[in-house]
């Protein structure tokens, strides 16, 4: 069985939710207290063990190319300065032994499609997918690594899930399939965003995939799905008639930051668990709570 090292990070979406902050920022650029939720992601694929980075962008994106790059004048001035720790935290926003590869998408044609962008650099191996929008804090193992282990187990295909009210099934891919142990289910149904009495169980997919690299075939013949786009979720119903696809309900809180209320409520628990922050800021919650 191939060792895990990639990762993709779908990254060319427009975040319509959050203009006019994102009309000339990327969304995955904003930050949670002080760090951006793209930068989240990559620590998460890192600490799993990943040392290939793959961002597949729109060509709005270019904030998220210079944030992943060497600032050779920010470097040289935070030396110059002896400003030691604001030097590391620089220098780590890329770990050495981990590279970076960034892939145009030249249509927004889904996120099936931008996985399919990367298959020229995934080659051969199963991969991860990411989604920043999706931050996910855990106390152990991070979501991308309890999901390796379960690949490193079974050596198929695996969805990250998580358990949410039924009337919200419109908003997710949800799936259902017989249970294989405690937090652990084989694929046998994946629906992109059905109506809650179409709903096939309550377990939603999050923005997090181990696929095999079977997935680029299937993707190449799947048609435009919901809102005319090649849904990844239609690519994975077809690449389970083909080989096992597992879900996996992992242990950890999921912010979703792609909306404005998930994004402030991890802004607030974030800050809360910050080293430098933690005191002052719950002391002025204090204040301001009603």
């Amino acid at each position: 069985m191939t060792t895990i090292r990639k990762a993709v990070f779908p990254v060319a979406g427009l975040g319509t939710r959050f203009l006019p902050a994102t009309k000339a920022v990327a969304k995955e650029m904003l930050t949670i207290v002080d760090k951006p939720l793209i930068q989240y992601a990559a620590e998460e694929a890192e600490k799993a063990g990943i040392d290939t980075l793959i961002f597949v962008l729109g060509r709005t994106k270019n904030s998220i190319i210079d944030h992943f790059d060497k600032a050779y004048e920010l470097e040289s001035e935070l030396a110059l300065r002896n400003k030691t720790e604001l030097l590391k935290i620089v220098k780590d926003t890329v770990p050495e032994g981990v590279n970076c590869v960034f892939i145009r998408q030249s249509e927004a044609l889904g996120l099936g499609h931008a996985v399919l962008c990367a298959e020229a650099v995934v080659g051969n191996e199963p991969f991860v997918v990411i989604l920043p929008d999706d931050l996910i804090d855990s106390e152990g193992d991070n979501c991308t690594q309890q999901m390796m282990d379960v690949y490193d187990e079974y050596g198929c295909s695996v969805i990250g899930t998580q358990t949410i009210n039924i009337s919200e099934s419109n908003h997710y891919g949800m799936v259902a399939g017989p249970i294989i142990r405690d937090g652990l289910s084989r694929v046998d149904e994946i629906i992109e965003k059905p109506l809650p009495a179409e709903a096939p169980s309550d377990q939603a997919i999050v923005g997090r995939y181990i696929l095999t690299p079977a997935i680029f075939e299937v993707l190449k013949t799947t048609e435009r799905g919901a809102g005319g786009e090649i849904q990844l979720t239609d690519g994975i119903a077809e690449l389970r008639k083909r080989e096992e696809v597992y879900a996996y309900s992992f242990v950890g809180k999921r912010y979703d930051c792609g909306s404005k209320i998930g994004y402030l409520k991890a802004t607030v628990e974030y800050a809360l668990k910050h080293n430098d922050l933690a005191d002052e800021f719950r002391q002025y919650l204090r204040q301001v709570s009603v």
